[in-house]
């Protein structure tokens, strides 16, 4: 097969389903505790699937890892594990977001 040639079939078959992303923070004043976890999948331009992890203090940039995928189920599958260890350890949706108006 030829790279110069388009490959018939559907062009988005292998895109990404829906949009996955999540945002959490976990405060508590009394521990000088302000962090943050947020969580994307995306696809790659080789059609995989990735999840990228960020996390660290409010405020801060913190760090971040990708995990690749071939298949977008089994980022799925890792994006609601550690959306169900988060939300063990305190780790809730902002509240109180204003959207500045233009």
């Amino acid at each position: 097969m030829s790279l110069d040639v388009a490959a018939p079939g559907d062009d988005h078959a292998d895109m990404i389903s829906q949009s996955y992303q999540l945002y959490v923070e976990r405060t508590d004043p009394a521990k000088n505790m302000a962090r943050y976890y947020a969580m994307a999948i995306e696809q790659t331009m080789f059609g995989e699937a990735c999840l990228t992890r960020r996390w660290g203090r409010i405020g801060r940039r913190g760090q971040e890892k990708q995990h690749v995928f071939e298949r977008e189920e089994e980022a799925v599958l890792l994006f609601l594990d550690l959306l169900k260890q988060k939300r063990a350890r305190g780790y809730l949706p902002r509240t109180g977001l204003q959207l500045s108006q233009s």
